[in-house]
This record gives structure tokens, sequence and C-alpha cells, in this order.
């Protein structure tokens, strides 16, 4: 893969991994209709961008917790909040990883279906109302965290979108707009670095560091971009909420949907 591509599918990673678009429907639909053939080793890394910067500009937040988790009762009941939200897609995701892999990242007009489906959810949540019970990230009760946790696993079929839908499971349980999308930052850090540490581990053998150049730029492709949707993305849907996201996800889905029934 030529520098130019690997720079424009770690944007396209950047931009897409913490907004409710799926974005590893997004680089699988680029990747079939680009005719680009990316090595298990790039998908991995270019992961790794997006959850560096989220690490880095929560940081602050993020340090503070793991420090005063011995003393303060806050900074321990969220961190049990987000482990166990974590919990089902590390038990589910490891022990599905091989038929995700093998059958539902091969197979675009699923992704292509599930981006039409989910944009209509969106849509639907957009305008739903919720009597909202959670109002800060950080104060989340256990059995929603957990019941959260349920829901992220939807998202293993590609094209679903992680963050889509830990934030129609969030809303759903009485989150507002704003703690709804940064839970799902939060949940994110631990969910998505051990998926990469997983994927590492399962291609182990396969894994090719002969295009250093193509691995760097993406990485930091997609760490720069990450790091812009993530200082963006907060205010953005606590005014405006995510129904630019719905209908973005509907008119891809179909313009793939078009493009498959063509032959392409």
């Amino acid at each position: 893969m030529d520098l130019l591509s690997a720079v424009l599918l770690g944007i396209l990673e950047g931009l897409t991994e913490f907004i409710p678009v799926s974005s590893t429907g997004h680089l699988l639909l680029a990747t079939h209709f680009l005719g680009l053939k990316v090595s298990a080793t790039f998908a991995v890394f270019v992961q790794l961008g997006p959850i560096l910067a989220l690490g880095w500009l929560y940081r602050a937040k993020l340090g503070r917790v793991f420090s005063t988790a011995h003393s303060d009762p806050a900074s321990r009941r969220f961190i049990i909040s987000v482990a166990l939200a974590f919990l089902p897609a590390m038990v589910i995701g490891a022990l599905a990883h091989d038929v995700i892999k093998a059958v539902l990242f091969e197979t675009p007009a699923l992704i292509a279906a599930m981006l039409v489906a989910g944009g209509v959810v969106l849509l639907f949540v957009d305008r739903m109302k919720v009597t909202e019970t959670v109002t800060e990230a950080d104060a989340v009760p256990f059995a929603k965290a957990l019941a959260l946790g349920f829901a992220q696993c939807l998202a293993m079929v590609p094209g679903v979108s992680r963050s889509g839908a830990t934030i129609v499971g969030a809303r759903a349980l009485g989150f507002s707009k704003r703690a709804a999308a940064e839970f799902s930052f939060f949940l994110s850090l631990p969910t998505m670095l051990g998926a990469a540490s997983y994927d590492l581990l399962k291609t182990w053998d396969q894994l090719d560091f002969s295009a250093l150049a193509g691995l760097a730029v993406g990485f930091l492709a997609a760490m720069i971009a990450g790091g812009l949707v993530v200082r963006w993305l907060l205010d953005y849907v606590s005014t405006r909420g995510y129904a630019l996201f719905g209908w973005w996800r509907i008119i891809l889905g179909l313009g793939a949907l078009a493009l498959l029934s063509l032959g392409y």
C-alpha cells in the first residue's frame, strides 16, 4: 500500500472512530471499493492512533481517577462502572473473534445494510423523549454500566458502530446526550486497547513491519484526526444531537448497496 493510501485510511479511521458511523464499516468499504489490500499489521496499528489521542486528551482526568482510587469512592465507582461495561465485550469478543473476522468482515453487503439500519435507529433515538437520569459520565450506576456493555457487543457486527451502539444504549438507559458520548469515549479505551491487543496476539505470525513508513503515517494520521474529533464531538452532540450521523450512515449505506448491486 502506498503512503497516500495509508494517510487516507488513517484519517478515515481517526475521523470515524468516536462518532456513531462505524469506523470499521468505513474502512472495510473503502478498501473494498478502492481495491486496496490492508495488512493485518496496518489494521491493528491504525486503531492505536485514536486510542493514544483519547488517552492524551483525558490524561488529567484519568490520572486523577487512578491516583485517588484508593481514597475516593467516586473514583473507584467510575473505574468499576467502566470495567463492568467492558466485561461483556471482552468475553464475547474473545469467544466470537474468529467467526467475526472470517465471515462478517468479508461481507460488504451486510456492512452497508447495517449502516442504513443504524442510521434509521440514530434518527429515531435523536427524536426520542428521554427522562435523563444520568447526566455525568463518571456517575453511572453499575447495573446500567453492565447493560451498556451488552449493547456495545452489537458493534461486533461491522457497520453497527461501537460508539453508535453505546450511545443508543445509553440514551435508552436515560443518559443525557453529552454523558452518553463521554461515557462512550471512556469505554472505548479498554475496549479498543483490548481488541487491538487480542488482534496482535491472534495475528502475531502474520505481522509484517516491512512497510514501516506506511504504518507510521497511517498511525499518525489516525491519531491526529481522532484527537480533533474528540475535541469537537461532545459540544456538537450536546446541542445538535445525532441526526447528522444518522443521515450520513443512510446515504453511505444506500450508495454502497447500489454500487454492489452493479457488481463493484
